[in-house]
């Protein structure tokens, strides 16, 4: 398939922070891919939480399923777009690398625990991962990967993080919050993929779980529309058959809906290159229908899955788990690594450690430094 000239064109990436030759048989998109999945960063993301801990069940997303989900979805709606697939697999495999155990609740309680110290952003850490915490190659640490890529993974940043990425590397992949633009096509497709996989799969997880039921779900427009199309047609559906087809009609239209909307949108814009698209308004998008829909799900998740008292009792657990494996570490550094323990900047040295762990690694170093279990 030949790409259209909105796409990232890997011939006129624009490069790697250490120059390298190109790969014989690879382009710069396919080799940052490569480089990502045989990271050590990507295979933690097996036992890294999506919504329940890694000890919950086996069959609860991780963030390595998660991300392939998300890499799968960018894929399909990249092939219609005619933008670069490889480029958006790379992201969507990336995309969640910096993420501390215990999902977002490691997330905060690592952040409170950096007050004072530069805070910490999982978003910020996915790109510290490529650029400097993997250490694979001879001549550089981390990945190296394309600018193209690194400009994706890099989805939200602080104007105070921006201005010291940009004074670390002038007019690089922070400049663009500063500048008010745009990433590329490809980059903004994989940000609205994520956000659909995520509401799918937690109704998935939600219910697999038994702490919302399909008797909830049938306030929300965007799920009963599509479970109520799905038993017209096969009126004999019963049991989990009926929320997977719904899942799966529901992905379809939210895929088909990104896809004309943007059709329309670069149909409007008409822009010339990739360079064209980072200077207009966002362009990857659903249609305010499906926007408002996609919101109001959103809104029932939140109320009724990430807040569940069930959820929020274990998360808590695990603020408090993080909060106490970092203090252990800041008055024991000799307790990590020597890689880290070594290193002059302490606080940030032991946030890098913590975040890269696993859940039940997490877990393990807890109980061995304080003696107790504090995830029941």
């Amino acid at each position: 398939m030949s790409l259209a000239a909105y796409a990232c064109q890997p011939a006129r990436s624009r490069g790697r922070r250490h120059a390298e030759p190109p790969a014989p048989t690879r382009d710069a998109f396919q080799r940052d891919r490569d480089r990502i999945v045989h990271s050590t960063a990507f295979r933690r993301l097996v036992y890294k939480t999506q919504v329940f801990l890694n000890h919950e069940g086996d069959l609860f997303r991780t963030r390595l399923t998660h991300s392939l989900e998300v890499a799968q979805l960018g894929r399909s709606i990249a092939r219609a777009l005619r933008i670069n697939e490889d480029l958006v697999e790379a992201i969507a495999l990336a995309h969640d690398l910096g993420h501390t155990p215990f999902g977002h609740a490691g997330q905060d309680a690592l952040n409170d625990c950096m007050a004072g110290h530069g805070g910490f952003e999982h978003n910020l850490q996915s790109l510290r991962v490529v650029d400097a915490l993997e250490h694979r190659y001879p001549q550089y640490d981390g990945l190296n990967l394309s600018f193209e890529t690194r400009e994706g993974i890099l989805k939200h940043c602080s104007r105070a993080n921006a201005e010291r990425l940009e004074a670390a590397e002038p007019n690089g992949v922070a400049r663009r919050f500063l500048d008010r633009t745009q990433p590329g096509l490809e980059a903004q497709l994989c940000n609205l993929a994520d956000a659909i996989a995520y509401n799918a799969h937690d109704i998935d997880d939600g219910v697999r779980s038994g702490l919302i039921t399909v008797e909830q779900l049938s306030d929300v427009e965007l799920f009963e529309r599509h479970r109520r199309e799905a038993l017209a047609e096969h009126p004999q559906l019963r049991g989990r058959r009926v929320l997977y087809e719904t899942i799966r009609r529901m992905l379809s239209a939210q895929v088909y809906d990104v896809i004309d909307a943007t059709r329309a949108a670069l149909e409007a814009l008409a822009p010339g290159d990739s360079d064209a698209v980072r200077k207009a308004p966002p362009v990857v998008s659903f249609s305010e229908t499906m926007q408002a829909q996609s919101e109001d799900l959103k809104r029932f998740l939140f109320r009724n899955l990430y807040r569940h008292p069930q959820v929020t009792q274990t998360t808590d657990q695990a603020r408090q788990v993080m909060r106490e494996l970092f203090e252990a570490y800041l008055e024991r550094g000799s307790e990590m690594p020597a890689s880290y323990a070594e290193r002059q900047d302490r606080h940030r040295a032991v946030a890098d450690y913590i975040a890269g762990m696993t859940d039940r690694f997490a877990v393990r170093e807890h109980e061995r430094l304080t003696g107790r279990r504090g995830i029941a």
